[in-house]
């Protein structure tokens, strides 16, 4: 159930962030800067995973911040190579070894982890380790 609840979150975060890249393939001067867009989503990104995170922990789950992550961002992934990569890189001329292999994917990818991590350590762990004492 646990894994089920990651995986729809993890889905949830990747339409946000997917929308985002989106919005900003229309805006001028921005669309034509892989870098520009991978740091303007770093910024989103951070309030998204944090989103996705309390969405998870609502209602007691207490499993291990990194795990929830990486199943998300896994989720993520996979998502990726259905949907973004066939319908929005491919189009443009990229290909799926351009898509991931590029530093700023793994960079998204680090900060979402990071971020989901934060939250469980912050939030859940600390007040478990509260509770306890």
């Amino acid at each position: 159930m646990k894994m089920i609840k990651a995986i729809l979150v993890g889905a949830f975060v990747w339409l946000f962030v997917f929308s985002a890249f989106t919005a900003l393939s229309y805006i001028p001067g921005i669309r034509d800067s892989e870098v520009q867009q991978g740091l303007i989503v770093a910024v989103f990104l951070i309030p998204f995973a944090y989103l996705g995170a309390s969405i998870f922990y609502k209602n007691g789950v207490e499993a291990n911040g990194l795990v929830v992550g990486l199943i998300m961002v896994t989720t993520a992934l996979i998502l990726d190579a259905f949907i973004t990569v066939p319908f929005t890189i491919i189009p443009l001329g990229g290909s799926y070894l351009s898509f991931y292999s590029s530093p700023i994917l793994w960079i998204l990818v680090s900060l979402n982890i990071g971020t989901i991590y934060f939250y469980w350590n912050t939030k859940i762990k600390r007040n478990t380790i509260t509770k306890i004492q």
